[in-house]
């Protein structure tokens, strides 16, 4: 059980992808069905809230195939200060925030596979400093094992155009974010 919800043995992530709550206390009526993709408000006492509000879905984890899971973990979990969360049978690694998943920021599932797929990625990772200058980030991610990747950029781009291990491209962008 994680958070009350029914959960995949060793997941930690809620089994039903439809569940009803009753919050109890101050807000003692406000009722949400929780399904694959909206929250629905049905009775409530809040003021502000109206009944049958619907919440759009967020992102929770992040699915990306490659050669070596647990090199990129490893890699990915020094980027983002992340942990590794499972490690399933056929070599996938879960890697995520150490509040596990559910949490603001998605999880990484790295899955396995001998064959990278063909074509370009159409997704790719954006990731801003949380503590320090971009430069310096951009020197820390380096000396990680990230590699500056040419897509084309003038040079003159805020961001910075890098690769994992694997090759997978990802942008280090100019802003610092507070952290979470």
């Amino acid at each position: 059980m994680t958070n009350g919800l029914a959960s995949r043995p060793g997941q930690g992530r809620p089994e039903n992808r439809f569940v009803r709550a009753r919050l109890v206390g101050t807000i003692s009526r406000l009722f949400f069905t929780v399904g694959a993709s909206e929250v629905r408000v049905v009775s409530p006492t809040v003021p502000g809230l109206k009944a049958g509000f619907v919440m759009a879905c967020r992102i929770s984890e992040l699915v990306l195939g490659c050669r070596e899971p647990e090199v990129l973990a490893r890699f990915w979990c020094e980027v983002l200060d992340f942990v590794v969360l499972d490690r399933e049978d056929d070599g996938s690694v879960e890697i995520g925030p150490r509040e596990g998943f559910g949490g603001p920021q998605p999880t990484i599932i790295l899955s396995r596979g001998d064959e990278p797929e063909k074509g370009k990625s159409r997704l790719h990772i954006d990731v801003n400093a949380t503590d320090r200058a971009q430069d310096a980030e951009l020197e820390r991610l380096l000396k990680l094992g990230a590699r500056p990747a040419d897509i084309g950029q003038s040079g003159h781009e805020p961001w910075h155009v890098l690769s994992d291990p694997e090759g997978n491209e990802f942008c280090l962008l100019k802003a610092r974010l507070d952290p979470l």
